[in-house]
């Protein structure tokens, strides 16, 4: 039987935390259905090691990520993205590239968990928070019966699950 790869982009400004730890969970849990990618509209340019050791800790692999610019996807030959999803508020609010095979679009936004000041253990704490959040709305998105849901409800769940 032949299985359809979705692939899946995660936004987010910085392109450091969120959209990291959402691309990792998602290739970690997509089990090659779905293959996910990360990019930001301003990137930093730099990973947020909090955000690896968040991965790792989750047994998911943690190595390989870069903090790329979202136009890199908007381009002929990138892969044709079937969603696109926004994980930080600023990033939901900006105009976003057109992209190449009009992708289902949500906001699926978390706080921001490189802003949380106090100790190494708040710090810590606010990433795994995060990181849960994604994986479970993830794992929402892996149980759609996709294959034999219309686009607007596909649609119409995606953005449903960005809620919970």
């Amino acid at each position: 039987m032949l299985v359809n790869t979705f692939n899946v982009l995660f936004i987010c400004t910085g392109n450091s935390a969120r959209s990291i730890m959402a691309e990792g969970l998602m290739n970690h849990l997509g089990d090659r259905r779905f293959k996910a990618y990360s990019a930001g509209s301003h990137p930093t340019g730099v990973v947020n090691p909090l955000a690896l050791q968040t991965l790792a800790s989750l047994h998911v692999p943690a190595d390989g990520f870069r903090s790329k610019r979202w136009d890199e996807f908007a381009v002929l030959g990138s892969p044709i993205m079937d969603f696109v999803f926004t994980v930080c508020d600023s990033a939901a609010g900006e105009v976003c590239p057109v992209w190449p095979g009009q992708p289902m679009t949500a906001h699926w936004g978390v706080p921001d968990p490189a802003a949380t000041q106090g100790s190494e253990a708040a710090r810590q704490q606010a990433f795994l928070d995060v990181a849960v959040t994604l994986k479970r709305r993830i794992e929402l998105l892996l149980a759609l019966p996709l294959p034999k849901l219309e686009p607007l409800a596909i649609q119409h769940e995606i953005q449903q699950i960005g809620t919970r």
